[in-house]
């Protein structure tokens, strides 16, 4: 297994490469990139390549998907990031990208990342020997971006008001689909690339489940206790605007006991079914504790 750092060079790399595509509208490629390069996380492209490594050691080969999952991520993020969404002027400590670049160049840019996603999937599965599983790891990374997820999670989440009733229920559902979705879709796709059988996929995604939730309760709790310099966004806006989250519903302090029981509960998972586990486990731990 490799370093996250390790991982994540792989995706930077990938990215910078896109600099050099001279087939694209000028503009829209450099609004593209404005946020595809800003530098976060890139978890769900790590865990692509993370999942990928349990069985196979050429990770390389599969650096597109991990990349076109990043460009799904980014996308969403600058839709949501629009003022007929969540209207926020600050993302990864850059402002927005409409703010950068005004509403229509940003919408045309996330339509072309989620669009440029699958043309690099699809070009790394036409070239590649195996004929089934590249296609089915695409259909889990669709799926998990699609209308019966994170679209799904995002228009209910939209809707939704701390003021609802079902809103136990209703949370659940948007964390769900909004976060876990394409945590779980990269780590499924990771393990079909790399031809897991079906009891270790499960496993993969149950994992990406209880991780995905807890992640997101964490960046609830950011929301209201987090320093707006290390998180790289407005603190607070879930407030204001009377969101339905997590701490909205328990509060801080079982917030946290919550997110520590699903990390446990994915951390058991990943260790039952894979010997080289530990990467998963530090990984998911170091969320508990994260400030951005």
């Amino acid at each position: 297994m490799l370093k996250y750092e390790e991982y994540k060079t792989l995706v930077e790399n990938y990215i910078d490469s896109l600099k050099q595509n001279n087939e694209i509208p000028s503009l829209l490629l450099e609004a593209m990139l404005y946020s595809l390069s800003q530098k976060g996380k890139r978890l769900r492209a790590v865990l692509l390549l993370a999942s990928y490594n349990l069985l196979n050691e050429d990770v390389e080969n599969v650096v597109p998907y991990a990349v076109a999952i990043e460009m799904i991520h980014t996308y969403s993020l600058i839709h949501d990031d629009l003022p007929a969404m969540d209207n926020d002027t600050l993302r990864r400590g850059q402002p927005t990208n409409h703010i950068k670049y005004g509403e229509d160049v940003a919408i045309l840019a996330g339509d072309g990342l989620l669009n440029y996603a699958f043309e690099i999937a699809l070009e790394a599965a036409i070239k590649s020997l195996d004929s089934v599983n590249p296609l089915k790891a695409i259909k889990a990374i669709a799926n998990a971006a699609g209308v019966t997820g994170m679209i799904a999670g995002q228009i209910t989440d939209i809707k939704a008001s701390s003021k609802d009733e079902n809103k136990v229920t209703k949370i659940s559902y948007i964390h769900e689909k909004k976060t876990a979705s394409l945590i779980i879709g990269a780590i499924s796709a990771g393990l079909i690339l790399a031809k897991a059988t079906e009891e270790q996929i499960k496993a993969g995604e149950i994992f990406g489940y209880n991780l995905g939730i807890s992640f997101q309760i964490i960046d609830d709790i950011l929301d209201i206790v987090g320093k707006e310099e290390e998180l790289g966004k407005s603190i607070g806006k879930d407030i204001d605007d009377n969101k339905l989250t997590y701490t909205s519903i328990y509060g801080i302090e079982k917030s946290r006991e919550q997110a520590k029981l699903l990390t446990n509960r994915a951390c058991e998972e990943i260790k039952s079914h894979f010997p080289k586990s530990d990467f998963f486990v530090e990984l998911a731990n170091s969320m508990l504790d994260r400030v951005k």
